[in-house]
C-alpha cells in the first residue's frame, strides 16, 4: 500500500471525534487508518500555548494541523523555496548540465546554499518541474 498523507478532512474527523471523547482505537476505525497514525498525526500537531494564560486552549485543531503539515513539507523543497537557486539550476539543466554536474560544481564553487543531485530530479520530476517542462533538458531523458 502507497504512503497517503492525511488530509484535511481527516485532521478536522479526528478534531471532532477527540471533542466527542472518543479513545484513539476507535478513531482510527473510524477514520480507516492505524491507531499509531492518529497518535502521531495527534502527538505531532496539537496546540500548545506559550503562556498559562491561554492555556486552556491546548488541544488538537484540524486547521493548525493542515497547517503544520504543510509547513513542514514546504521545508522540504530547497528550490521551491529558494528561488535564485531554482534559477541557477534551471539555467544549468538548459544548457546542458546534468544534476551531478550541477550539485558537484556548486559544491567546489563553495556558494553559501548546495544542493544535492536526488534534489534536483526530485524538483525535476515534481508538480513544478514537469509544468516547465524540465525533464527534456536532462541529458539522459528517463
Amino acid at each position: 500500500m502507497a504512503h497517503k498523507e492525511l488530509d484535511l478532512g481527516e485532521r478536522r474527523r479526528i478534531e471532532d471525534l477527540l471533542n466527542a471523547k472518543l479513545p484513539v482505537s476507535t478513531i482510527a476505525a473510524e477514520i480507516g487508518r492505524h491507531r499509531s497514525t492518529v497518535y502521531r498525526e495527534i502527538k505531532r500537531n496539537a496546540f500548545a500555548a506559550d503562556t498559562e494564560e491561554v492555556a486552556y486552549l491546548d488541544g488538537y485543531y484540524g486547521m493548525v494541523a493542515q497547517r503544520n503539515a504543510s509547513d513542514r513539507r514546504a521545508r522540504r523543497r530547497k528550490l521551491t523555496r529558494l528561488v535564485d537557486l531554482r534559477e541557477a539550476v534551471i539555467d544549468r539543466l538548459k544548457a546542458g548540465w546534468s544534476p551531478e554536474q550541477i550539485a558537484g560544481r556548486m559544491r567546489l564553487e563553495g556558494l553559501p546554499v548546495t544542493v544535492s543531485h536526488e534534489t534536483i530530479y526530485a524538483h525535476v520530476y515534481g508538480p513544478e518541474g514537469r509544468a516547465e517542462e524540465l525533464a527534456r533538458h536532462l541529458p539522459s531523458r528517463r
